[in-house]
């Protein structure tokens, strides 16, 4: 398995509990949601986990982290809990932003993961200004923008890496490919088979296609790709070839997808990956059943925790929820 010598046993276990939690806690949410605890809709990033998990391992903790609105397993990446993810999920006060965000905003300041965006792309060129105040202050931060295949047909994904390019920014653009933009196949509408990294040569960048189910394989481009931008070497263009197990969104049965296709993607699951990759390591089964143990018994009581945790108060609704620099931000 390729990359497994240069990740430490030490290593490979902290991402494997890690991605297992990240797991659980999508199982949860789904979960919760059929029982009626979750309002507003979910999307869910089962099968995504090894793409979050190995870039965060290769960012420093003061790196920038933007994400789509199927951002769970990012923000869970960058250390948010799971009893916040699940409240905020839940209307709780608990939540990460106190419920005011929900499913398709979720975000945690502290690990710098700066929010999930609705509107597709439109955070790429947010990564883009956060990578530009880094060169201004000079902080030597990367930012990453996460996103997936859909967005590379609009507009802000070329308007976004071409600035990039020409200021040659600190920031890498992560493409999680899984195949389907909602219901349509990205093969169907789009004009080269990877949307991507096909796309990168046009802005004088790489194609760099990678396996996304394999967590070492990520960890390592993306270490990859941020020393070459703390160097002021420009962005990167990663495109992880990965597949999510549910559909679109919560609503959604993924009768699209052909006979067959869920199930050969199974057999690449990133968390059995990433088990075999332990194996390898020399890690034995009873550790690795250890590990199993505390992400289940983490997430059980995050969930517990979340349900128990009380409502978001009405009155807190329009705190936090814009800055106003007063009078010199207006003309």
């Amino acid at each position: 398995m390729a990359g497994s010598a240069v990740a430490s046993p030490e290593s490979l276990s902290g991402w494997y509990e890690q991605m297992l939690v990240i797991r659980g806690t999508e199982k949860a949410a789904f979960d919760l949601f059929m029982s009626g605890l979750v309002k507003g809709t979910t999307h869910l990033a089962a099968g995504h986990e090894a793409v979050a998990v190995g870039a965060s391992a290769a960012l420093e903790p003061d790196d920038y982290v933007w994400a789509t609105y199927r951002g769970h397993h990012h923000a869970m990446a960058r250390g948010l809990s799971a009893e916040a993810c699940l409240g905020e999920l839940m209307s709780k006060q608990t939540g990460s932003s106190q419920g005011k965000g929900g499913s398709m905003h979720m975000t945690y300041a502290p690990g710098n993961m700066m929010g999930s965006y609705a509107i597709i792309g439109s955070h790429l060129p947010m990564a883009v200004g956060s990578a530009w105040s880094s060169v201004l202050r000079q902080s030597g931060q990367v930012s990453v923008a996460f996103f997936g295949d859909g967005a590379t047909n609009i507009g802000a994904f070329h308007e976004a890496i071409n600035l990039a390019a020409v200021w040659r920014l600190p920031v890498i653009f992560v493409c999680e490919n899984n195949l389907y933009m909602e219901y349509t196949p990205i093969s169907s509408v789009t004009a080269v088979e990877h949307p991507a990294a096909d796309r990168a040569g046009a802005y004088s960048l790489p194609r760099i296609v990678i396996d996304g189910n394999d967590v070492v394989v990520v960890r390592d481009e993306v270490a990859k790709a941020a020393a070459k931008a703390r160097a002021g070497e420009g962005p990167s263009i990663i495109e992880c070839l990965t597949y999510r197990h549910y559909g679109h969104s919560r609503t959604d049965p993924a009768k699209y997808r052909p006979e067959g296709e869920l199930e050969q993607w199974l057999m690449r699951d990133p968390v059995k990956v990433l088990r075999e990759h332990l194996a390898a390591a020399g890690v034995g089964e009873d550790e690795i059943g250890e590990i199993e143990q505390r992400a289940q018994h983490a997430v059980l009581a995050a969930i517990e925790a979340a349900k128990a945790a009380p409502l978001s108060d009405p009155a807190e609704a329009f705190t936090d929820v814009w800055a106003d620099g007063g009078s010199q931000w207006r003309t």
